[in-house]
């Protein structure tokens, strides 16, 4: 089954909404020139609200390591996720699962990606827009993904309910990340769409499975 990730939550209420609907983790964006940025206080009361069994993700830009330690010192973070030009050394100095997101465009060697961050538990793979990280709303070419990656391909990029089965049929992907495709608008969550995106994963994860 494709596991759901909500990203770039900044509400409880958008929090219990996604968990309600079936979301399996959230993702908290710590990058201060995000929209959906949050601050460390909010994080924790966010992880407070956040009912058991929903993974809480922790998104990352070039941060400095002591943020990040400073962060999970308070912020009960299951998972890191670094969006910058992170080594793997960087990723994996805090003693936490992480994910490495790569911009996906043409030329990117993604098997050379996963043997360099192998000690990912994932690769998250967005859409390369210049100048912005992540959260474009933006899709790429999913047909640049080669078909045996060595690690978890987690999709992000541009899926909202209307495009994310046929995501899902083409890439067959781990998990799929969503952000602003469920947004009412810049880091505030719709909760019809949330509840859309996740129905339409369950029932195209159905209809692969017969």
């Amino acid at each position: 089954m494709t596991r759901i990730k909500i990203c770039g939550i900044t509400r409880a209420e958008d929090a219990l909404a996604a968990a309600r609907s079936g979301a399996d983790a959230i993702g908290l964006v710590f990058y201060p020139h995000s929209p959906r940025h949050v601050s460390t206080t909010q994080a924790e009361q966010l992880a407070e609200a956040l009912p058991p069994f929903v993974s809480l993700v922790g998104l990352f830009v070039d941060a400095e390591a002591a943020f990040v330690r400073e962060v999970l010192a308070s912020v009960p973070l299951d998972l890191l996720q670094f969006h910058g030009d992170e080594t793997p050394e960087y990723c994996a100095q805090f003693d936490r699962p992480y994910l490495k997101a790569i911009r996906v465009k043409a030329g990117v060697n993604l098997l050379q990606c996963a043997a360099a961050y192998r000690s990912a538990k994932g690769l998250l793979l967005d859409a390369h827009v210049e100048g912005i990280p992540g959260g474009t709303g933006t899709a790429f070419d999913w047909t640049l993904i080669p078909g045996q990656l060595p690690l978890p391909v987690i999709l992000s990029g541009g899926l909202d309910a209307e495009n994310v089965a046929a995501a899902i049929k083409q890439v067959r992907p781990y998990a799929v990340d969503v952000s602003s495709g469920v947004e009412a608008s810049k880091g505030i969550k719709d909760a019809a769409k949330v509840a859309a995106f996740i129905n339409e994963v369950k029932q195209i994860d159905l209809q692969l499975s017969r």
